[in-house]
């Protein structure tokens, strides 16, 4: 995950004609940290993805993935990395994109007792609850959610998740408009996370 993020973060800055300075000041991550980050060092969390997610206006899989050949797609468990938050764990498992429209596909997990916040970043979010109880914050507007049930909210509004009662099982989807996409020229589907494919 690091060498992917630290190709697609420089990529995705120089596209926007940010320097290191500029990129730390809309991001609110230090200098040193983003160097360190387009060097492969470092060990990225949620939050500093989501972070320049929002700062460079591109959704988390432009940061995130390897493009491959089209065809069936299996994304198992164990040969996810996991990305952590202050609350959350993310897989990220798929990215489709369809009709002028990208959905990012991610298994979430709310560990027990914890929040996870974010300021906001690009596209919708979708949650879809499989087991437990999940608190949903978005712009100063709660909601708890069960086993089924659904939110759907603008993205870059402030939001924030909590597991009041234990630990929380969901889907997340992030869904983009495609001309949001850093890699919009691109006839390939994007898929998370490919380790074996190299071919950028």
């Amino acid at each position: 995950m690091r060498d992917v993020l630290a190709g697609n973060l420089r990529r995705a800055r120089l596209a926007r004609g940010l320097s290191l300075s500029e990129l730390s000041r809309r991001s609110k991550i230090g200098k040193a940290t983003l160097s360190q980050l387009e060097a492969g060092a470092g060990n990225p969390t949620i939050e500093t993805v989501f972070s320049l997610s929002r700062a460079l206006e591109v959704p988390i899989s432009d940061l995130l993935d390897h493009r491959e050949p089209t065809g069936p797609t299996v994304v198992r468990a164990a040969d996810v990395e996991v990305l952590r938050g202050a609350g959350v764990d993310l897989r990220p498992l798929r990215g489709i994109e369809s009709g002028g429209a990208i959905f990012e596909v991610y298994d979430q997990q709310v560990r027990a007792g914890c929040r996870q916040d974010s300021l906001g970043h690009v596209g919708t979010e979708h949650t879809i609850v499989q087991a437990g109880r999940l608190g949903v914050r978005v712009d100063g507007t709660d909601v708890e959610l069960g086993p089924g049930d659904y939110v759907g909210f603008d993205a870059r509004l402030p939001h924030a998740y909590t597991a009041p009662e234990g630990p929380v099982r969901s889907v997340l989807l992030l869904e983009y408009r495609s001309d949001q996409r850093l890699h919009a020229a691109s006839e390939t589907p994007p898929h998370l996370l490919q380790p074996e494919d190299e071919g950028r």
